[in-house]
């Protein structure tokens, strides 16, 4: 097992639709930050903050599997061992976001009064940025110690890593729960300052983790298509992360569902008026739209067991929820500006984002071999079927497709 070792070199094809997409999101981003730069700020938040949900969503998969004890993901590990490479990347956009466009947020308008002491002092623009940078300091930090110590097994075969890698993952789920709800509450609800929801991290976890799950899929999916994963990831493997994406679209409707009923039930006008905006003229569609792309379509599709192992209808599905995120961030910005332009510029920069994002997975998947080749628990994660046969069919298929 020791000499079995999987490399991957990206593709020229999809690489160069990548950085065409790049591109154009950043020649998108140039364009609005001259003409309408509130446009480009709120849209350079939401891709920053997509991304950094995709590196954290990454992170937390990989910390679960450690933390349960679970064997059966070992092989497919550095798929989000990769994504966490997206994390200082959104989070650079992020920050400039914050730091560039400030009036994105209503609140630093010295005019707008804020209810209560407490969200005054919170919302003050200095504190404001250090908790964000701290934040992001955080993830990162916790999130690369997983995937350092993950690669000094491969190259020393200790098995202490493992176990230090549980201690570090105990430790980044602790942070993670506090940090991420906090920061939903700064970069996104703050956007409507005196409008309060005690579900709103929650529900952007269900959100980021629903998402996070769709793009691992992809990747899988795209691994075994070229040949890397052909003999690593099993119709099992796609079941098991097919049923994870379907219970978490479930969760999202849940939550959904939650905070949308509360806020009903008590109608309170502070809070009502979040719904009430987003159910008149064509945002009404689009409300209905997101539900049905974050949940109801997810849990129809996925409900017989063997769509959860037709590639089709996985690839399918995970697209219909990337869709169904970038439209609930959409939604929940609440971007005013409805013009063409404007519009223009939020679809190029979410494609370019998409196109950087796909070329800085690719760049971390090349860096270390796709098989954690020392860790204890990948022999419980290859085809059980195969043996010790299905080792050397990924020695052979070891530089297909690459």
């Amino acid at each position: 097992m020791n000499d079995v070792e999987l490399r991957f070199e990206r593709p020229a094809g999809p690489g160069r639709a990548a950085t065409l997409l790049a591109v154009i999101g950043a020649l998108g981003f140039g364009l609005g930050a001259i003409f309408t730069p509130d446009v480009a700020g709120l849209q350079l938040l939401l891709v920053g903050f997509l991304g950094v949900g995709f590196g954290l969503a990454g992170a937390l998969f990989v910390a679960l599997q450690y933390v349960t004890g679970a064997g059966w993901s070992v092989g497919l590990r550095r798929v989000p061992e990769a994504m966490i490479a997206l994390l200082p990347v959104g989070g650079v956009m992020v920050l400039l976001a914050l730091v560039a466009f400030p009036s994105i947020y209503p609140w630093t308008d010295p005019e707008v009064h804020l209810h209560g002491d407490l969200k005054h002092a919170w919302l003050q623009r200095p504190f404001f940025l250090a908790r964000a940078v701290v934040y992001l300091l955080i993830w990162t930090a916790s999130a690369y110690a997983l995937v350092r110590t993950s690669r000094r097994q491969d190259a020393d075969g200790a098995i202490s890593h493992t176990f230090a890698n549980r201690r570090w993952s105990a430790l980044f789920l602790v942070l993670f729960g506090g940090t991420f709800w906090l920061a939903s509450y700064d970069w996104l609800m703050s956007r409507e300052p005196n409008w309060v929801s005690t579900m709103y991290g929650l529900y952007n976890f269900g959100g980021l983790f629903t998402s996070g799950l769709a793009v691992y899929l992809l990747l899988v999916l795209w691994l075994r298509q070229l040949g890397p994963f052909r003999a690593v990831a099993t119709d099992k493997h796609l079941h098991d992360l097919g049923k994870l994406l379907f219970a978490m679209c479930i969760f999202w409707l849940y939550l959904w569902y939650c905070q949308y009923m509360l806020v009903w039930f008590v109608n309170n006008p502070e809070e009502t008026v979040h719904y009430i905006r987003r159910q008149e003229g064509i945002w009404a569609s689009l409300f209905s739209i997101n539900v049905a792309l974050n949940g109801v379509i997810p849990f129809l599709v996925l409900l017989p067991k063997a769509m959860k192992q037709n590639t089709k209808v996985l690839v399918n599905v995970c697209v219909v929820v990337l869709v169904g995120r970038c439209l609930d961030l959409y939604l929940m910005t609440f971007p005013e500006d409805n013009r063409v332009p404007a519009l223009a510029v939020m679809a190029a920069m979410t494609l370019g984002a998409l196109g950087l994002y796909f070329l800085v997975v690719c760049r971390a998947l090349g860096k270390a071999s796709l098989l954690p080749r020392h860790d204890p628990f990948l022999m419980e994660s290859l085809p059980h079927e195969h043996g010790n046969h299905g080792l050397s069919s990924i020695s052979t298929n070891s530089s297909e497709g690459t």
